[in-house]
């Protein structure tokens, strides 16, 4: 865990989120900006700085936090829903711990 990462802080509790999913390996809370009616995070708890910077090894909790997504937002009542990993400064990625982005419900999404 990284001591200044406001994402390794939520893991270890020392900032309050609300959990929607949380195992040994994962963590899913609300987003306190949210971009939509829904919009969740699932997270690592290992600290891993972007999708840039994963490794051959973290293949499988990759696929475990994409595959968690759709379960959880059809847990929150979605029929569909956009995902989004942010990549880098230029890629809009403000918080340097590696995360999903699963958003969705009304009509508020623009169209791509």
């Amino acid at each position: 865990m990284s001591a200044d990462c406001i994402f390794c802080k939520i893991i270890k509790g020392d900032i309050p989120s609300k959990k929607i999913y949380e195992d040994d390996e994962v963590i899913a809370f609300n987003d306190i900006h949210p971009l939509a009616p829904v919009h969740f995070l699932v997270i690592p708890k290992e600290h891993i700085e972007s999708l840039a910077s994963c490794e051959p090894r973290h293949q499988a909790l990759l696929g475990k936090m994409l595959l968690l997504a759709p379960k959880l937002a059809k847990e929150q009542g979605l029929k569909g829903f956009r995902s989004m990993i942010n990549t880098g400064v230029e890629g809009g990625q403000e918080v340097f711990h590696i995360h999903v982005h699963a958003f969705g419900g009304g009509d508020t999404l623009p169209k791509t």
